[in-house]
């Protein structure tokens, strides 16, 4: 198998995940990944479910991100390198699926309604 490919989704980002034999190499938008994301958090995102399947440094990753901030990109990557994981190994559905990685998490933006400063928040009231 040459490489396989995945999109992930979250918020409004949107990541393509290429996977190949390799040694471990992760590079986002051209960049390296340590570059694109640098908080530790952001970083552990990415790299889950790697970790949790065991193939840490087996894989290069090579990722395309748009769109959103950086949670929503993290986001996206992670469930992108899942879904990548799951093309290249069906046997390790379970373990990704224990660690809730392949739930593609559908919660976005409230839209903002008319006569309202946010999409909940109401002008202060006066009585009088």
């Amino acid at each position: 198998m040459a490489q396989v490919q995945a999109i992930g989704r979250r918020k409004t980002s949107t990541a393509r995940a290429y996977l190949k034999k390799g040694t471990g190499k992760i590079v986002i938008n051209n960049k390296e990944f340590t570059e694109y994301f640098p908080t530790k958090a952001s970083q552990n995102l990415v790299t889950i479910p790697l970790t949790v399947t065991g193939l840490e440094g087996e894989y290069d990753v090579k990722i395309t991100v748009r769109g959103g901030g950086i949670t929503g990109q993290a986001g996206a990557c992670q469930l992108g390198v899942a879904r990548a994981i799951l093309l290249i190994d069906e046997e390790k559905r379970g373990v990704l699926r224990e660690n809730d990685l392949l739930t593609r998490d559908s919660r976005m933006v409230e839209r903002k309604k008319y006569g309202q400063p946010k999409a909940r928040k109401k002008f202060q009231f006066s009585k009088r």
